[in-house]
């Protein structure tokens, strides 16, 4: 429960690996409305066990905050999870809502070199058009302006980190046409990204991928949390 802010959500756990070189931030899902970083601790041990740091964090949520200061919130976080693994570089993973905050940690113009050095979305919402016709949008309150604003589809541009964006074979024809969408958007403007549809997997089995250290899932994140160099 180490704090990076003074909002009583903006806390992270970490876990540790002796000798890791790299560090994993998972942000929860919850439509940025709900759901606890406790409720996700059992994605830490295989990543640690494979020698990286894992750090999962907390964050303020509509409509106690607006998403735009959520996802300030959550850029507050990167710095903090930083000094506190002590590691050079960050992976940011994140399923659902949390693969929006992921992506918007990828596209923020950081002071110096990003420290993001990869991206994984996992059934990610990137495109936040679609819920103004949703009851999400009650609490979420966008109107058209900010929907695209906040959509990172619209703002991936040239020299992002490399990129996975994974969605399960059996999600809703709206979430995997998220994660395509996504993924277009990144190589398109010259980035290197991977799309992985997971066989039989829905919106919350595919966490029981990503935590399953014998998943092609699992086997392709690996290599991009290898230490910066």
């Amino acid at each position: 429960d180490i704090p990076y802010g003074p909002h009583e959500r903006e806390r992270f756990d970490l876990f540790a690996a002796p000798g890791a070189a790299a560090t994993l931030l998972y942000l929860h899902a919850g439509y940025w409305q709900g759901r606890d970083k406790a409720q996700f601790r059992f994605l830490a041990p295989p990543f640690v066990d494979a020698g990286f740091n894992v750090a999962l964090a907390n964050y303020p949520l509509c409509p106690d905050a607006s998403l735009a200061a959520l996802t300030d919130s959550v850029r507050r976080a990167v710095p903090a999870v930083l000094r506190a693994a002590g590691t050079g570089g960050l992976v940011a993973i994140g399923h659902s809502a949390g693969a929006h905050l992921a992506a918007e940690l990828a596209l923020t113009d950081w002071d110096g070199p990003s420290p993001i050095t990869a991206v994984v979305g996992l059934s990610g919402v990137y495109d936040l058009d679609p819920l103004r016709a949703t009851p999400l949008n009650d609490r979420l309150g966008l109107d058209a302006a900010a929907a695209r604003a906040a959509s990172p589809v619209h703002r991936v541009k040239p020299r992002m980190p490399p990129a996975i964006f994974a969605v399960g074979g059996d999600e809703t024809p709206a979430f995997r046409a998220q994660t395509g969408a996504m993924h277009a958007a990144w190589r398109a403007t010259g980035n290197i990204a991977r799309e992985i549809i997971v066989p039989g997997a829905d919106h919350f089995s595919l966490l029981r991928h990503l935590a399953d250290p014998a998943s092609p899932l699992f086997a392709a994140i690996a290599p991009l949390a290898a230490p910066r160099r």
